[in-house]
């Protein structure tokens, strides 16, 4: 029987008020129902932001002399998580179809971010000078404080790492927050809210509300009590979030798509390169990352052995439920998804495309109960592919050959997106090049595209607004307050 959930209001899990519910389905297996939970609606929001805004107001949880106290409630969230991990790691497969290394590796990014901002405790401080107005002495102060009620949109493909990288700063900077999960995994992020309760967050401090974006969403954004949003999500929904918020004059943080490009030159590594390209870089969690390799550009006189040993890798990459061991790719996490990649494939065939692996669904037995597509590589992709201009959201990966980096740098730059990008080279004038010209908020060299939470992320152009990680990821959820005080009349 399917366990049930609720949504997170004061510190308890309650139903929504019409007892509506949503079933969250194994994405490799769409006959387990995973879990039960409530389905919101706006009356749920109000709740929740009501909450969140008494909690701000009452609890010590915002003083600016308590920083160093939660941030050692932080680092009990994480050895609570660290004791539980693999039962999350688990839970987290069942909901959103990654395999299991993958969901552990997930919860160990989570338990990482929160542990790096709880080292911001006795450290956010703000400063203090002097300065002479006339004959009078004015003393300058600038505090940092928390913003207010904050909310926290979640996606579908790294529900735990993205919870981290916005609930941990927010919090450690005083905040309440108000989390929306997505819908078709929000399982392990209501079992994580209640954790941090556990480890001592004030009730109200830390609340969620489960429910479809048409209402929960919408209604959550344009509430006149939530002074920032931080969402990750398509390129569309940023923009929608982005006027809503204009209204009101909210805070945002705004990580959207993404359409990463690397180039391969003709001193690389090409073994790393494609390994790395293939399983760490384009199918790692089905494609489901907007720091996914999803255009590689290659110098042409080693663009053959480079797609010879990019389709072999893609081959021999294990398809099937997350929890086998001998799985290294789980299934798309839902329909919608799986229909989108497919349509971007089926544009780059009738176009003149080839395919030199994968291409369908696996067939027969357990796959035709989950959303499962093959990982799948693509050469003499025509230019005018919807796959070059959309992303791609999923296992397809197009190769393009080019004859230099000014080449491969233009072709890069020609998108709406500027998110990630990535260089293989043995040449550090080269590779000094292409980090100055390409346009990405960040730039990978000769490695997977990996993220730490010391490292700030985030992109440029349609991929998003503002930065998280980091010590800019901790200054997004902070105000600066200036203050000035009269001291006293200057000696002559």
């Amino acid at each position: 029987m399917a366990a049930t959930y609720g949504m997170l209001l004061d510190g308890k899990q309650i139903p929504a008020q019409r007892e509506e519910t949503i079933e969250v389905r194994n994405p490799a297996n769409t006959d387990e129902i995973v879990g039960i939970v409530p389905k919101g609606a706006s009356e749920d929001v109000e709740r929740a932001v009501t909450s969140a805004q008494k909690a701000f107001e009452i609890t010590w949880w915002p003083r600016l002399h308590e920083s160093r106290r939660r941030g050692r409630v932080l680092q009990k969230f994480v050895a609570l998580v660290e004791a539980r991990k693999e039962d999350l790691a688990r839970l987290l497969t069942r909901e959103q179809g990654k395999v299991y290394r993958e969901a552990q590796s997930e919860i160990e990014s989570l338990t990482s971010t929160f542990d790096y901002y709880a080292g911001y405790g006795g450290k956010i401080t703000g400063t203090v000078t002097y300065a002479r107005d006339g004959d009078n002495v004015i003393k300058l102060e600038t505090r940092k404080q928390p913003i207010g009620v904050c909310a926290a949109i979640l996606p579908f493909n790294f529900p735990v790492s993205l919870y981290a990288w916005k609930v941990a700063p927010a919090l450690m900077a005083g905040n309440a927050v108000v989390i929306k999960p997505a819908t078709t995994a929000p399982l392990t992020d209501i079992v994580l809210t209640q954790m941090l309760h556990e480890a001592g967050v004030p009730a109200g401090i830390a609340n969620l509300v489960t429910g479809p974006s048409a209402t929960v969403g919408n209604t959550l954004i344009r509430h006149p009590a939530v002074r920032k949003i931080a969402l990750t999500g398509s390129t569309e929904t940023g923009r929608i979030i982005y006027t809503a918020a204009a209204t009101g004059l909210k805070h945002v943080t705004l990580e959207l798509g993404g359409s990463d490009p690397s180039v391969v030159c003709d001193d690389a590594d090409l073994v790393a390169a494609a390994e790395t390209i293939v399983r760490s870089g384009r199918f790692r969690n089905a494609g489901q990352s907007c720091t996914s390799v999803k255009r590689v550009y290659v110098f042409d006189r080693v663009f053959d052995e480079f797609a010879r040993l990019a389709a072999g890798y893609a081959r021999s990459i294990r398809v099937g439920n997350g929890l086998d061991p001998a799985v290294e790719m789980g299934p798309l996490n839902n329909a919608q998804v799986r229909d989108d990649v497919e349509r971007l494939l089926q544009d780059a065939l009738q176009r003149g495309a080839v395919l030199v692996a994968g291409g369908a669904r696996p067939s027969g037995g357990d796959y035709t109960r989950g959303y499962f597509l093959q990982p799948t590589v693509l050469t003499a992709v025509p230019e005018d592919a919807a796959i070059w201009a959309e992303e791609c959201f999923g296992p397809v990966l197009p190769l393009e050959r080019v004859h230099n980096l000014d080449e491969a740098i233009a072709k890069a730059n020609d998108s709406p997106y500027g998110l990630g990008a990535a260089i293989w080279s043995e040449n550090t004038k080269t590779i000094e090049r292409f980090v100055d010209r390409i346009q990405s908020g960040m730039v990978w060299v000769n490695y997977k595209p990996l993220s730490l939470p010391e490292a700030p992320f985030g992109g440029v152009k349609d991929s998003g607004i503002g930065r998280e990680l980091g010590a800019e990821g901790l200054a997004e959820y902070l105000e600066t307050k200036s203050v000035r005080t009269f001291v006293g009349k200057s000696e002559r």
